[in-house]
């Protein structure tokens, strides 16, 4: 797969958006992705934000980015700014088409008050535990409330007293008048404002009451004329209420929505609930911590747009719920990366190595390609020098069946320079290696021997004269059960201890000391990594890692 994928994968939503603009059903397709603005997107917003968008893109229609602010105690503008970030980080834009449910505010307002006056709306004086009751269960139905047959003329009236502010908080509610025997729960008097006094991010103290997010939704999107109303499958059960609005309120079009199935990913959870849970509590650290599955985060960590983008793609759209392993996101920035990510040299677990045998004050160069696959990329040099370090786990004393790295008596290759036998090591007082002796054969520049003999391993380097320091994270995913957000367990308990491992030894080429935190990095033999854009300083390097080269979790 190239860095962005160019096959269009087949979904009922394109089948159902190709027959409307066939027969004439609409002229051009408008698609809308409405946050509520209280919180971070995930990886589960990265899919609707890709299919709403995406699907304007490809039928050359539009797409609004629309906050459904309709509760100000839980939403901030950061919250607003951020997902704003975040759907241009994915590569869309939303170009004049922002909007906001507050923007329609007094229109909803008219909308009550129509429904008032023809008897499909009343204000209630239960509390909410009473309304909860009151409403009945799956299989009983509910009981009328004692406020359900008020007169229009008093409901008209509490109803503009609430909105003046006479009321306090959690005193009265508008609910509509529909059915409290209904099978369909959602349609048994539901709430349709409540009275919250507090300040707005978006139009400040101009509100007192507020309409609950069913109201909000369907009349927006028929203000904006919303062709195709696409959510997921949770709620599907709220449709029938959807429709009921439309066909009750004079609005000026009449939008159909679309349930499709929501992303569940293994090894995480998406609950705003339990990832608020686990910052708050201190088990990761921050919203942009990069074990977690927001977009914050999985950028911080190095995952690409063209890597989200793809994955959104591969897994497709349906109507059945299921779960999406971790691998094939993981895959999905494998394959992005391997196109475009230069090629660098690293050692995470420093083993110093002295090549007895080369000038102390000799410092050679060597060509080195900054991808083998794509010369175009270009090359740079790596320094050589008699003091190196290689990797802790490329040297063995008494090394296993199928070992072909450093051992003593044997030779390995070192990439792009020479060919060196292992002649001796230094111990510290406590028996570990912490030193290697070699020597050198200077007939074998470029790794070729020149008598033909065969050498079977090659190992990476840095020369010890001009290394880079630096820290490097090695992330992993953040539990150890695929599905830890299962009922009836507390998630917490299959939190991975080893989901962040941090080396503050390792060493990097020189050329990392100036490289750019956009650019993803291939450490050769290590995986794929980045400069943290939020704790790097031009004195200390601090590197993510992405991804592994290969998914190591198939064999756990």
């Amino acid at each position: 797969m190239s860095s962005e994928s160019t096959t269009v994968s087949s979904n009922f939503l394109r089948v159902i958006i190709e027959d409307d603009l066939a027969t004439g059903k609409h002229e051009s397709i408008v698609t809308r992705f409405p946050p509520e603005p209280n919180g971070y997107l995930h990886i589960g917003h990265a899919k609707s934000i890709c299919l709403n968008f995406g699907l304007a893109r490809q039928f050359g229609g539009r797409c609004h980015l629309r906050f459904d602010d309709t509760n100000p105690a839980k939403e901030e503008l950061e919250y607003i700014e951020s997902i704003k970030e975040s759907v241009r980080w994915l590569g869309f834009d939303w170009g004049e088409h922002l909007y906001y449910a507050s923007d329609y505010f007094d229109q909803l307002y008219q909308w009550a008050e129509h429904l008032i006056l023809q008897g499909k709306a009343y204000v209630e004086e239960l509390t909410a535990d009473e309304i909860r009751k009151h409403r009945g269960t799956l299989v009983e139905a509910g009981v009328e409330s004692p406020y359900r047959n008020r007169p229009v003329e008093e409901n008209l009236d509490l109803f503009r007293r609430m909105r003046s502010g006479e009321f306090p908080d959690g005193a009265k509610v508008l609910r509509a008048r529909i059915d409290m025997a209904a099978p369909n729960m959602n349609l048994r008097d539901p709430v349709l404002y409540r009275i919250i006094h507090a300040p707005h991010p978006h139009v400040g103290d101009s509100w007192c009451i507020y309409p609950m997010y069913d109201f909000a939704h369907g009349q927006s999107d028929a203000i904006e004329g919303i062709t195709h109303s696409i959510c997921t499958l949770e709620f599907e059960d709220h449709k029938p209420l959807y429709e009921w609005f439309l066909d009750n309120l004079p609005v000026p079009s009449h939008p159909r929505q679309y349930e499709f199935a929501r992303l569940n990913l293994t090894y995480t959870v998406m609950s705003k609930r339990k990832l608020h849970e686990l910052v708050t509590q201190s088990l990761v650290n921050g919203w942009d911590d990069p074990r977690l599955p927001t977009l914050m985060g999985i950028r911080r960590r190095g995952y690409t747009p063209a890597a989200v983008r793809a994955f959104c793609e591969r897994i497709g759209v349906g109507r059945s719920d299921s779960w999406i392993d971790m691998s094939i996101l993981e895959d999905c920035v494998r394959e992005d990366l391997n196109e475009c990510a230069p090629r660098v040299l690293a050692v995470l677990r420093p083993l110093k190595v002295v090549i007895d045998n080369y000038p102390a004050d000799q410092i050679d160069e060597f060509e080195a390609a900054n991808h083998p696959q794509k010369p175009e990329m270009g090359s740079r040099k790596v320094t050589f020098s008699r003091e190196l370090f290689i990797e802790q786990d490329d040297f063995a004393e008494d090394p296993p069946k199928g070992f072909f790295r450093m051992t003593p008596g044997g030779e390995v290759r070192l990439r792009y320079a020479y060919i060196v036998r292992c002649t001796g090591v230094v111990r510290d007082d406590n028996g570990t290696v912490i030193e290697v002796h070699c020597q050198y054969d200077p007939a074998s520049r470029g790794g070729s021997a020149s008598d033909g003999r065969k050498i079977k391993g090659t190992i990476h380097w840095v020369s010890a004269s001009n290394a880079q320091d630096a820290e490097v994270r090695l992330f992993d995913r953040l539990f150890t059960d695929p599905n830890p957000d299962r009922g009836g367990i507390d998630y917490k308990q299959f939190l991975n201890p080893d989901s962040v491992v941090t080396l503050t030894s390792a060493k990097v080429e020189a050329g990392l000391a100036t490289v750019d935190s956009e650019t993803r990095l291939q450490f050769e033999r290590q995986g794929y990594f980045r400069l943290d854009p939020r704790d790097s300083l031009p004195d200390r390097l601090v590197f993510n890692r992405i991804v592994t080269l290969k998914d190591a979790w198939t064999k756990k």
